[in-house]
Parts: C-alpha cells; sequence; structure tokens
C-alpha cells in the first residue's frame, strides 16, 4: 500500500515522502499514530503543491543570502581597540564585537555564530573574516582594527 509520511518513521523515510509499507504495518500501525496517510490522488497532488511552494522559499532564501554575502563582501569593519607594544591588543576582538560593530555602521543584523574566527583577532591591522549567510554561500568582510 502506497502512503505519504506524515512524520519521519525510522526505517521507512521521511515526513512528505511517499512510500510502499505492507498493508498492515499501514493500517494497523502507521494510520492510527498519525504517522501516514493513504496516497490518493487528491494528497498526492497537495504533497507536490508543497514541495513546489517550499523549492519557492529556498529559491527566495538563496537569492537574498546572495545578496547579503555580496553587500557583505564590499563593507569595511573598523573597531577601536587599545593596543600595546608591536600592535598587540590589550584584550581581543571577537566574532560579538565585529557582529556589534557591523550593525552599529552598516545596519546589517547577523547572527555571531554565522561569523567565521579561527581565534580572536589579537593584533592590529586588517584581517578578511568568512561570514557564512546560507549553508552554501558566504562573503568575505574586512575588518580593520585601528587604535
Amino acid at each position: 500500500m502506497k502512503v505519504i509520511l506524515l512524520k519521519d518513521v525510522k526505517g521507512l523515510g521521511k515526513k512528505g515522502e511517499v512510500v510502499n509499507a505492507s498493508d498492515g504495518h499501514a493500517r494497523n500501525f502507521l494510520m492510527p499514530r498519525g504517522l501516514a496517510k493513504e496516497a490518493t490522488e487528491g494528497g498526492m497532488k497537495v504533497l507536490e503543491k508543497q514541495h513546489a511552494a517550499e523549492d519557492r522559499k529556498k529559491q527566495e532564501e538563496l537569492s537574498k543570502a546572495k545578496e547579503v554575502a555580496e553587500k557583505i563582501s564590499e563593507l569595511t569593519v573598523k573597531i577601536k581597540g587599545k593596543a600595546g607594544e608591536n600592535g598587540k591588543l590589550f584584550g581581543s576582538v571577537t566574532s560579538k564585537d565585529i557582529v556589534t560593530e557591523l550593525q552599529k555602521q552598516h545596519k546589517i543584523k547577523i547572527d555571531k555564530r554565522k561569523v567565521v574566527l579561527e581565534s580572536a583577532i589579537k593584533t592590529l591591522g586588517t584581517t578578511i573574516v568568512d561570514v557564512k549567510v546560507y549553508p552554501s554561500v558566504s562573503g568575505k568582510l574586512t575588518v580593520q582594527i585601528v587604535e
């Protein structure tokens, strides 16, 4: 019997998939628990529309992410910090500091976890930082640390 899964079922499939299940398993286990419904023509059409809507939404998010990544790549964020001899900072510049200054200077709001720093910045000068805007889209932000 063909069924449309309404929730993830271990060993059978993920939500939204159309799978073949034995008649007994479908009628006695999956349907009574609300894990699946029978794959009728109407149900299949609704499922296709849902998949199309999800694809459109993902494409829109991807295009917005690319725009933000391009915008970020063109920007420079200036951060002031006190430094001692040899241009070494007292303290360090973290991703939280970078995000705060980006918000203040350019009105772009990004989560601090999206800024990829191998370690905190501890010297004066210019550093290029990766910003992951979307899983497959990232921009390079220029961070300039001045005294």
